[in-house]
């Protein structure tokens, strides 16, 4: 199967702590499969370049260790050997800026009408408001 839209959330963690990090790892793992949908970055300047530089991770030497196939433990293992701020602090403040991160006004705009909201009846974080994206994006492909 090609095309494949990611369904983990960027408000989802794993033994790490770290949010995002589980749907990192599966885009940029599809990625490296020629399997990820093409509206999709691999490893994107939003919140997959946010996980990278708040874990102090090198984005070429963990896309060339993705290239390898880990599974997402694997992945996890390899950050914590290669992560440079892997402290509570710095976990702590990277998920804070990740729950915190509200999207543009036009991107409300885009995004909550297509998945059949109004644009002021939505929600506004993007953990919450790129799950909606991504549900609708999987419904219309495969369900509808």
């Amino acid at each position: 199967m090609n095309n494949i839209i990611p369904l983990i959330s960027s408000g989802t963690t794993g033994p790490l702590g770290v949010l995002h990090l589980p749907r990192l790892w599966q885009k940029a793992s599809l990625g490296a499969a020629g399997k990820l949908h093409a509206d999709y970055p691999a490893c994107g300047q939003g919140y997959d370049q946010m996980v990278l530089d708040g874990l102090g991770l090198d984005r070429a030497a963990f896309l060339a260790f993705i290239d390898t196939k880990p599974s997402y433990l694997e992945c996890e293992a390899w950050v914590k050997e290669h992560g440079t701020k892997l402290d509570q602090a710095s976990v702590e403040a990277l998920n804070a800026a990740i729950t915190g991160y509200v999207h543009t006004d036009e991107v409300c705009a885009e995004i909550l009408p297509s998945v059949g909201l109004a644009a002021e009846a939505g929600p506004r974080d993007a953990v919450n408001l790129n799950n909606l994206d991504d549900w609708q994006g999987f419904y219309n492909e495969l369900i509808k």
